[in-house]
């Protein structure tokens, strides 16, 4: 694992990337536990546990993670004017969380085409191990964006290849939606 630890005052840090096309874990296996971060004060809402706000936040930089492992970092981005945008995102909170909880999120790879990635996190409170149960998880789906164009474009071959190397089953909670 990439140490993606977030070593920030304000929890909003990142780590660096090995620019264009790189893809810095090439033995990775899903999932993958890319990104650890300790529940700040400033994360707790007025119910006493973390608010969903935050958990949102957690889930981007989970989501930075994965892109620097596959080579979509920051130099790509500035390389090449291209990105992967979430465009659609599916949030169960499922426990909740306290104040100074050391939090472990897991990627996984669902699905990978020319342009799309479909992906889901899963966020623990301490170690990501076989048998622990997450607090919250997200599904998400990102499309790969040339900014200046304003349009979707086809990944990178070996970032596509990337992907598609990792993709594996969705777990039981992905691919629903909300219902009473």
């Amino acid at each position: 694992m990439t140490d993606l630890t977030d070593k920030t005052e304000n929890g909003t840090g990142t780590a660096d990337d090995e620019g264009v096309g790189t893809t810095a874990s090439a033995t990775l296996t899903g999932p993958i536990p890319l990104f650890r971060t300790t529940v700040r004060p400033e994360w707790i809402d007025y119910n006493g546990h973390m608010s969903e706000a935050f958990y949102v936040l957690v889930f981007g930089h989970a989501t930075d993670a994965m892109m620097i492992e596959t080579g979509l970092g920051p130099r790509y981005r500035e390389q090449t004017g291209r990105s992967l945008y979430t465009v659609e995102a599916h949030v169960r909170y499922l426990r909740e969380v306290a104040e100074g909880a050391e939090l472990t999120l897991r990627t996984r790879v669902l699905g990978a085409g020319a342009k799309k990635v479909r992906f889901a996190h899963e966020m623990f409170v301490g170690e990501a191990g076989d048998g622990a149960e997450p607090v919250a998880t997200t599904e998400l789906l990102g499309i790969h964006v040339d900014q200046q164009a304003g349009r979707a474009v086809a990944l990178p071959d070996e970032v596509r290849e990337r992907y598609a190397s990792l993709v594996e089953d969705p777990p039981s909670w992905a691919g629903r939606a909300i219902a009473l």
